[in-house]
């Protein structure tokens, strides 16, 4: 197999698609589509968003230390890329995507109502890095729809609400089951 060279670049892909909103008060609100996201500690609870200084919602999260990550899903696919093109300058994102702007449970900033998962973080660093800053963020609550836990085992089915993924400009679906962590080193039972 021959390999071609091509120069520096983000390639790691795919990626979530989430829409980031943020806002203390009403007036304020804004949602913004990022990709550049990720986990980067599990105790405590740590994550991140990579965002332009010239994008609206940059100084927003910057002056109010905090905002959320909504997970989405194919059904918020519409929603999840006018908020990445439009700017909340100019449009008030929530009433005209028809999305619905729910309480946080320990911060200001709203909640996405429709996302099946609202990811609360609190900013604690910003590392201004070049075309992007990192706010690095400690994660103070996860709020879930009820609507896909498991009644039973109490697990939470996120394939089920058809989240939606990001890949070298492209939106899409998340593909089928193929294993889960550890399955390479399982023991096989035996059959008798």
């Amino acid at each position: 197999m021959s390999k071609v060279s091509w120069k520096p670049g983000t390639m790691i892909y795919p990626l979530p698609a989430v829409m980031v909103s943020c806002g203390s008060e009403p007036e304020e609100y804004n949602i913004i589509t990022v990709s550049w996201t990720g986990t980067i500690c599990t105790d405590p609870a740590m994550c991140y968003i990579s965002v332009r200084p010239g994008r609206h919602s940059y100084n927003i999260i910057r002056k109010n230390g905090e905002f959320v990550i909504n997970l989405t899903t194919k059904s918020l696919a519409y929603a999840t890329d006018w908020c990445g093109v439009k700017s909340g300058r100019d449009h008030n994102k929530f009433s005209e995507m028809g999305l619905t702007p729910a309480s946080a449970t320990k911060i200001n900033a709203p909640l996405i109502k429709e996302s099946p998962v609202n990811i609360e973080c609190i900013v604690k660093e910003i590392k201004e890095l070049g075309s992007h800053h990192m706010f690095i963020s400690e994660v103070v609550a996860v709020n879930a729809d009820e609507k896909y836990i498991e009644e039973s085992t109490g697990l939470f089915k996120l394939n089920d609400a058809l989240p939606i993924c990001y890949s070298h400009g492209k939106y899409y679906e998340t593909g089928k089951f193929i294993g889960k962590f550890g399955f390479s080193v399982e023991k096989k039972k035996k059959h008798k």
